[in-house]
């Protein structure tokens, strides 16, 4: 009985939540507190923004022709992914199949942050100006083993360069 309270200690330990990075959590608070409202103009870059503002989160703005640089980027690969966490596609087409049906979305250029993560590669993401949501602030899925084309930037916030 000693030794299954033991395996049953470590493996809760185990899956227990982790503390946020405080910019993270700071990200994720105020996702929390836009959730279904509408960020500025509505734009999927408002909602960023609004995020970085509020957490006093590092933001190059230099690059904005190519690659918007929001912190430390990430390879997912190699790296956990956190809730927090900013996505920017670019030119993204995921493709997948549930039962009998094929299903495929794209996103040209588009921002979205990490909400939750559900394993790896798979995450909620909040996100506005969408097909889904329109103008305001709502969570979908996205699995970034479904991408079938295009770049996918993940970036952790920092508080400076």
């Amino acid at each position: 009985m000693k030794t299954l309270s033991i395996v049953l200690a470590i493996t809760a330990l185990s899956f227990a939540p982790k503390k946020l990075p405080d910019l993270n959590e700071k990200i994720i608070k105020y996702v929390d507190s836009v959730m279904g409202t509408k960020v500025d103009r509505g734009e999927c870059w408002d909602l960023a923004a609004g995020a970085l503002a509020y957490s006093e989160a590092y933001f190059d703005r230099s690059s904005m022709k190519t690659i918007t640089t929001y912190g430390r980027r990430l390879n997912p690969d190699k790296e956990e992914i956190l809730p927090g966490d900013l996505i920017q596609f670019e030119g993204v087409l995921l493709k997948w199949k549930e039962n009998n049906t094929t299903f495929s979305e794209s996103m040209g250029q588009h921002t979205a942050i990490v909400y939750k993560v559900n394993a790896p590669k798979n995450y909620e993401i909040a996100h506005q100006n969408t097909s889904s949501w329109g103008k305001k602030v709502g969570v979908s899925t996205f699995r970034l083993d479904r991408m079938q084309k295009g770049k996918v930037f993940i970036y952790r916030p920092i508080k400076e360069k």
